[in-house]
């Protein structure tokens, strides 16, 4: 729980003690699965396990969230084999991340996808990802519905 008291800071990583950046080292190897446990997360970071014990919820990295590269589209697809993987292959080539995908059941030959893409590694902007996605054979219609 948090106390309302408690103040926090933003600090560069190069001025923090070596223990504070190894004690985060150790919980995003636990965090991503990249070790099982406690022991060989501070064996992998170079820090003993009673100083990670003594920082560990104390600190935590600062991750910037990029909601601003995330795009929801709505696409009026063609109800045919594969336009949708197509699409999908687009994305992936020009550098976006496919974060959810809902679809309705194809109406009158058409197909309502909505997307949310991860845009921040794209060369191009939402506007231009948007207008090959409008020029890809069998999407009939695609609009930004959201950002972030």
């Amino acid at each position: 729980m948090l106390n309302n008291n408690e103040r926090y800071y933003v600090v560069r990583e190069s001025i923090l003690p070596e223990a504070l950046v190894k004690t985060v080292e150790a919980k995003e190897l636990l965090a991503k699965g990249a070790v099982k446990t406690v022991h060989e997360a501070v064996e992998l970071a170079g820090i003993s396990r009673s100083a990670y014990y003594k920082y560990k919820d104390g600190i935590e990295s600062f991750v910037e969230l990029q909601t601003e590269n995330i795009v929801t589209i709505s696409l009026d697809l063609d109800h045919r084999s594969g336009i949708l993987s197509e699409v999908l292959s687009l994305v992936a080539k020009l550098g976006g991340n496919v974060l959810t995908i809902s679809q309705t059941i194809p109406l009158h030959g058409v197909a309502n996808v909505v997307i949310s893409v991860d845009i921040s590694h794209m060369k191009e902007s939402a506007h231009d990802f948007l207008h090959r996605l409008k020029a890809q054979g069998g999407v009939g219609n695609a609009q930004i519905v959201g950002r972030g």
